[in-house]
């Protein structure tokens, strides 16, 4: 299997500071909107908050070496904005210096450190000024991304400036589902716009104040669009995908996505000059899937079925297409309710080459939930995921077929190293290579992470046989 990646694609995996760090009160770091969010009853499942999570930020050397055990190649995480700059814009040294000894961590042990800038938490503060609804919050976040990059742009291998601001926009102030809990179509919108405006503020800033020339990108949650209905299909990738790709890779809002939300909201919130500066050349697309969506326009009889994968708080995550149906997915499904269907990743991956062919891209999250139970085997307890480790098998084996077909992929990231706080599902999935018991936070590598081990294992050995020799070059 291993032996079809091209020598210097990276695999490692990924996890996101809120849901693993905990410590939300040391050193310096000061509420974020989850930490507002998942402390407000109702909001998560049975109260969960990250205030421990699985305590990486006390951990984060057994789980470097974890990682170093598993043969990880590189390493995905995010920097908390709260613990890098305090409510009057001063630099925390305590945060900074997390982050840099989690770097040199990696760099120790030979994993390529891939930094996301912003995976959800927001700074509270900012938030009570209007957060995302605010184009001040993007100013904000280019100079948060100016100071991390002089403390880490030395050392980091990419970085990314936002993770899916899909669910931040859309899930955040559309359907309430996540913080801060807003449930408002056109504030939705707004905050599309702010956040791709936050992510081209944010490129230059990134190259000006790293030394050693990283990657820079970003990262999207593609919703690959299914269905025979034609116009349903496209109001819905123009919301969840163009939304995104248009004006950060094309620099426009595309006429039918303006159109299909005209009764919405005006857009006057798209200044001059906006676009330009969210059209910033990147050097890698981050690209997160885990399920594909089947839609048809409701004809306004019978139960108006809403089977989009996303938990129901009152609101809608499709502004001006609210009259869209999401038909129920044929299984196999993960805990999720996720339907499972590798060749989505296959023609998502395809589809993007095609419309950038010159933009390389890179798996940065994929995996999934399954309800594990620990064994007890021969050497003592143990995670046989089954269904995980196939998910893998057979995911791995789509981005091969991609690769096959001339997609440049440079690398695959799953989803998640550690079992972790799941956002509103607080800690009901788990989605991790790694079992964490949540009253002992002890780790136990699952079967899945033996899968991935031996999966890098062979890849290494491969590469090394592919690498150029002295008479070669």
């Amino acid at each position: 299997m291993a032996s079809e990646f091209p020598a210097g694609f990276l695999i490692g995996a990924a996890t996101a500071s809120y849901q693993i760090e905990g410590a939300v009160q040391e050193d310096g770091r000061i509420p974020s909107i989850w930490d507002t969010f998942s402390h407000t009853p109702g909001k998560t499942w049975n109260g969960d908050t990250g205030d421990i999570a699985v305590d990486h930020y006390h951990r984060f050397e057994q789980d470097l070496d974890l990682m170093a055990d598993l043969g990880l190649q590189a390493y995905r995480f995010s920097i908390a904005w709260p613990r890098i700059v305090d409510a009057d814009g001063q630099t925390n040294p305590a945060g900074i210096d997390f982050y840099s000894r989690l770097v040199d961590g990696l760099i120790s042990r030979g994993i390529r450190p891939i930094a996301t800038l912003y995976h959800w938490d927001l700074p509270q503060h900012l938030e009570d000024a209007g957060g995302w609804l605010n184009r001040e919050t993007a100013y904000r976040f280019a100079e948060y991304a100016a100071e991390i990059a002089k403390a880490l742009g030395d050392r980091v291998h990419t970085w990314t400036t936002l993770n899916e601001p899909w669910c931040s926009a859309y899930l955040g102030y559309g359907s309430g589902a996540h913080a801060p809990g807003l449930a408002d179509g056109a504030a939705a919108l707004r905050a599309v716009h702010h956040l791709n405006l936050a992510h081209g503020l944010a490129v230059p800033q990134l190259r000006r104040h790293s030394s050693n020339r990283p990657a820079v990108s970003a990262t999207l949650n593609f919703h690959v669009v299914r269905g025979d209905d034609q116009e349903a299909c496209r109001r819905i990738d123009a919301l969840a995908n163009r939304a995104f790709t248009g004006p950060m890779l094309r620099g426009e809002y595309d006429a039918d996505l303006l159109e299909d939300t005209r009764e919405v909201t005006d857009w006057s919130f798209v200044q001059e000059g906006d676009l330009e500066l969210i059209h910033q050349p990147i050097d890698l697309l981050g690209v997160n899937y885990y399920s594909t969506v089947t839609v048809r326009m409701w004809d306004g009889e019978g139960e108006h079925v809403r089977n989009d994968g996303h938990k129901d708080m009152g609101g809608t995550p499709w502004p001006g297409s609210e009259h869209v149906e999401f038909l129920a997915q044929p299984g196999p499904f993960t805990d999720m309710g996720w339907n499972i269907a590798p060749d989505g990743l296959e023609d998502l991956l395809v589809s993007l080459h095609e419309r950038y062919p010159e933009l390389p891209l890179m798996i940065t999250e994929n995996g999934a939930a399954f309800p594990d139970v620990v064994a007890t085997g021969e050497d003592g307890p143990c995670v046989h995921d089954e269904l995980r480790v196939d998910y893998l098998v057979r995911h791995f084996a789509a981005a091969q077929a991609a690769i096959a077909r001339g997609v440049d992929l440079r690398g695959y990231l799953v989803w998640s190293l550690l079992d972790n706080f799941e956002w509103g599902f607080g800690y009901a999935k788990r989605f991790g290579i790694v079992r964490v018991d949540y009253e002992t936070q002890e780790r136990l590598v699952k079967d899945s992470g033996h899968w991935l081990r031996q999966t890098i294992s062979a890849h290494r050995q491969r590469s090394a046989l592919e690498a150029p020799t002295e008479t070669d070059a």
